[in-house]
């Protein structure tokens, strides 16, 4: 259904108050595959901020240091939702008031990687992001990036921290709107010609992972797909679990497809999304 001005109203057939965002989805399929995670970003002092809070407390995500600012609205985004696509409309909110002070070293220095989702919309972020990253790694941390699509299509910055970024995660169409190109094993080899590995969600199709003259491409598992909502996401979190227990790209890739194949089986973001046996138990060939 595709709502229309003119105060026509639309009806249907299910609605869901979910956790959201990209960073969230991350944090939340990492720590269900066993790894500590703490978040960090900024909510309002409002119904949705304390939503999310407690939606993280019980998925086990440290929310220590997660800012509650009064004065900002929480981020809220609106998906109407086809199964194989959707659309989105966002409202802001504090989703980008971060800021690279709110991340000092002794918050860095208690872990071992650093992973940034929606580069694009954290515009007060993006200026010290380079920065960010080189105390990460100078601390001894690796680091990842999801960019997510860039709303004003610009796709500026992005090529600058790659050398600082030890696994960067787009997506085909990203891939393709960062490098010019329209195979993808070519948009994979030119990306990972400044990133140390690239892996890229090839959705229905799978994945595919690229480390200097490595090449692996994997498919999707064949699942019942309910909500690809949030899918690309939980791969990102089992492609850096396995990365982060020095498994083989091939071994990584696999876990990744696993984990966001298995999460498009339940509505919303969340509930599909594996434990590490579940993930195991269904790598694909």
């Amino acid at each position: 259904l595709v709502p229309r001005f003119g105060q026509t109203e639309v009806l249907v057939r299910d609605a869901d108050l979910t956790p959201g965002a990209s960073s969230v989805i991350f944090a939340c399929g990492a720590a269900r595959l066993g790894l500590k995670v703490a978040f960090v970003g900024v909510v309002g002092d409002d119904l949705f901020g304390h939503f999310m809070l407690d939606a993280l407390n019980q998925r086990g995500v440290d929310t220590t240091y997660v800012i509650i600012d009064p004065d900002q609205k929480t981020g809220l985004t609106v998906i109407l939702n086809r199964v194989k696509d959707r659309a989105m409309i966002t409202h802001l909110g504090a989703i980008n008031a971060l800021r690279a002070e709110q991340i000092p070293d002794e918050v860095l220095s208690q872990a071992r990687h650093l992973h940034l989702a929606s580069y694009f919309l954290q515009t007060n972020l993006q200026p010290d992001v380079r920065s960010l990253f080189q105390r990460a790694r100078d601390l001894g941390l690796t680091t990842s990036m999801d960019t997510n699509w860039d709303p004003d299509e610009t796709w500026t910055g992005v090529h600058d921290l790659l050398p600082l970024t030890h696994i960067f995660l787009p997506n085909e169409n990203e891939a393709f709107a960062l490098t010019g190109k329209d195979e993808i094993t070519a948009a994979a080899a030119q990306l990972a010609e400044n990133a140390n590995v690239v892996a890229i969600k090839l959705g229905p199709d799978g994945a595919l992972a690229v480390h200097c003259d490595n090449c692996y491409k994997r498919p999707a598992l064949d699942v019942d797909v309910v909500d690809t909502v949030g899918a690309g996401d939980t791969f990102d979190a089992g492609f850096v679990y396995g990365y982060l227990q020095g498994w083989s790209l091939e071994k990584a890739l696999r876990l990744g497809i696993a984990c966001g194949s298995l999460s498009t089986q339940k509505p919303g973001g969340l509930d599909g999304q594996p434990t590490l046996s579940e993930a195991l138990d269904h790598l694909p060939e």
